[in-house]
């Protein structure tokens, strides 16, 4: 029996990954999570789930998500933006724990950027000597339903500061999927997975196609980095996680994101979503 405890099980990666953990012979599911309430009615209906309070930034919360666990998976919570302080301890517990395996969701290039948050949690994990899978997506297509849903909605606009560039997007439903094939196979230990989409698109190509499928038309405003990173901070948006966005669209307009890789559909056995795929499953989203 694997005893798996996934972190940030509600979200965009977790869900998916759960979903898929659920599914298979032999499995048992510890999802650690900060809402307790709010977990318990998202896997009601999830057989081999359990669910336990979990913090990054409280230690005393360890100990009894980490019981008889044998492999881990988590995503790096936005809002915490300083990898020594708010990871490192849960990573020493991890160790302490003699864990087979951890599943880390970073980014794709972050060896090229040691800057990132996600460079830094690498770097931690490896220096721990903890036996890892690194997961590096290109970006999300579900950033279009959370982050700059507001915009798409209210002045059915991409208000993304990426200029011309292209973008080898990936659903994050792929993503849990891929991070669950990791987890139920030891191959994938010691690995770096740089995964995308099947294509890189500019904005431009997806307002366009999010005007055709949604019946609406969408545009791309294109703005400075400095302009989105005023607006964002207006919202009220925190100043760190506003200021590790503009970052990556910082390297996103330098060209770093428009790689396309094979890899995600070798894990899958299956090509990766498209764009089409994903604005058509989200059309309740948008509209």
């Amino acid at each position: 029996m694997e005893n798996i405890l996934v972190i940030g099980g509600t979200g965009n990666i977790g869900f998916p990954l759960i979903k898929y953990l659920n599914q298979q012979p032999n499995v048992q599911i510890i999802a650690g999570t900060h809402n307790v309430e709010k977990a318990k009615v998202k896997f009601q209906d999830f057989t081999k789930v359990k669910i336990c309070h979990f913090d990054f930034l409280d230690s005393t919360t360890f100990e009894a998500s980490f019981k008889n666990i044998s492999k881990v998976f988590f995503v790096r919570p936005p809002q915490l933006a300083n990898p020594k302080e708010d990871m490192l301890p849960f990573l020493k517990f991890a160790k302490q724990q003699m864990i087979q395996q951890v599943v880390f969701i970073s980014l794709m290039g972050v060896d090229k950027n040691p800057m990132t948050p996600h460079h830094k949690i690498e770097q931690m994990i490896q220096e721990l000597d903890l036996p890892y899978t690194f997961i590096r997506p290109s970006f999300f297509m579900q950033n279009l339903t959370t982050t700059h849903l507001e915009d798409i909605k209210n002045n059915h606009d991409l208000f993304i500061p990426a200029g011309n560039s292209r973008t080898s997007f990936i659903d994050t439903r792929d993503i849990g999927e891929i991070a669950g094939i990791a987890l139920l196979d030891s191959h994938y230990i010691g690995q770096k997975l740089n995964i995308t989409g099947p294509a890189a698109l500019s904005y431009n190509e997806i307002a366009q196609i999010m005007t055709k499928i949604l019946g609406t038309t969408i545009t791309y405003s294109k703005p400075s980095l400095w302009k989105f990173r005023k607006v964002m901070l207006q919202r009220g948006l925190k100043k760190d996680f506003v200021n590790v966005m503009v970052m990556l669209y910082l390297i996103t307009q330098l060209g770093n994101a428009k790689k396309v890789t094979t890899i995600a559909s070798k894990v899958l056995n299956r090509p990766p979503r498209t764009i089409q795929n994903f604005i058509q499953d989200y059309q309740a989203d948008f509209k």
